[in-house]
């Protein structure tokens, strides 16, 4: 384990003493639940991260740009549908999207410019 997991501190709230006991252990086990929540989105972040690095590898290995916009507004509208079947807000699951993709992308430019400096300025194009 990480030093900084160990020093986490599931008891910290500003609103220790502040709120009756009963109802600072009930927001506790929800927290405890939430911090679970958290802790398998980032495994599962980090799991999706190293496949989209291979596609990275792949597009660079075959001068590929970057993006592909048809397959990110695929997934965009795809992630919206799932996001209303499971009642979370869609705009935000697209915002959450945008955000890995154009991380994704950042890591794409990255690899190809590593891989192959002369395919950086096809990928500027993407």
């Amino acid at each position: 384990m990480s030093s900084t997991h160990e020093e986490f501190d599931p008891t910290a709230s500003s609103l220790a003493g502040q709120v009756a006991p009963e109802v600072m252990a009930e927001l506790l086990a929800v927290r405890s639940s939430i911090d679970n929540f958290d802790a398998a989105l980032v495994h599962l972040l980090a799991e999706r991260f190293k496949a989209t690095q291979r596609v990275g590898v792949l597009k660079a290995r075959h001068q590929l740009p970057a993006g592909d916009p048809d397959r990110e507004a695929a997934q965009i509208e795809r992630l919206k549908a799932l996001a209303e079947e499971a009642q979370l807000d869609p705009a935000f699951a697209e915002k959450f999207l945008n955000f890995i993709i154009s991380e994704v992308i950042r890591n794409h430019r990255a690899i190809s410019q590593t891989q192959n400096p002369a395919a950086s300025e096809l990928n500027d194009q993407s």
